[in-house]
């Protein structure tokens, strides 16, 4: 006897992959695409920086009209004003940030360096007081990286603001680039 989930037409990861296999050469492209972005991004960090606070400022300005948009569904004036207002803000901080790039990097960048902080200092503080059983050394030594490329970050800042976002970039696209294009020879491989 055969029940529903026997006959799903999910059948599992395993024909996923499978479908992959015909498509490898794509993958493989994709990955190189990804890969001179990357190269791309990180001989020119400053171009990259700024092109990655342009991304930000847009997707502030698309954030704040589907707030503006989403106020219009609230049945009370005062979730009504909060909603527009949140919207506006973020509308108004993106059009800030197309016009003045480098300071919203600046921004940016001390932003990133404080959360890299916090994040770090939170693993840190999970790792010790994790049991000694459990995989505590590698949440903490994650935690000390993590704290330790925010103090960095923070130590160089406002100087660094013109290259770290590009760098943290190009270095990203890289090794998403190596992903995709290893994945892609993996499925060649195995096909």
């Amino acid at each position: 006897m055969t029940s529903a989930s026997d006959t799903s037409p999910h059948l599992g990861l395993g024909s996923g992959i499978a479908a992959l296999h015909g498509k490898w050469g794509w993958i493989v492209a994709l990955g190189v695409v990804y890969l001179i972005a990357g190269f791309v991004a990180l001989g020119s960090v400053v171009m990259a920086t700024v092109a990655s606070v342009i991304v930000v400022g847009a997707m502030m300005i698309v954030a704040g009209a589907a707030e503006i948009i989403g106020a219009f569904q609230m049945k009370s004036w005062g979730k009504f004003t909060i909603w527009v207002l949140l919207g506006a803000l973020y509308v108004i901080a993106g059009i800030l940030t197309f016009d003045n790039p480098l300071f919203a990097a600046v921004l940016l960048t001390l932003f990133l360096g404080v959360s890299l902080i916090a994040s770090g200092a939170v693993r840190l503080f999970l790792a010790f007081s994790m049991k000694r059983e459990s995989p505590w050394v590698w949440v903490a030594l994650s935690g000390a990286i993590t704290l330790l490329l925010g103090l960095l970050i923070v130590a160089r800042w406002p100087i660094n603001s013109v290259y770290i976002l590009g760098l943290f970039l190009g270095i990203d696209l890289v090794m998403a680039g190596a992903g995709w294009i290893s994945l892609g020879l993996a499925l060649k491989r195995r096909g």
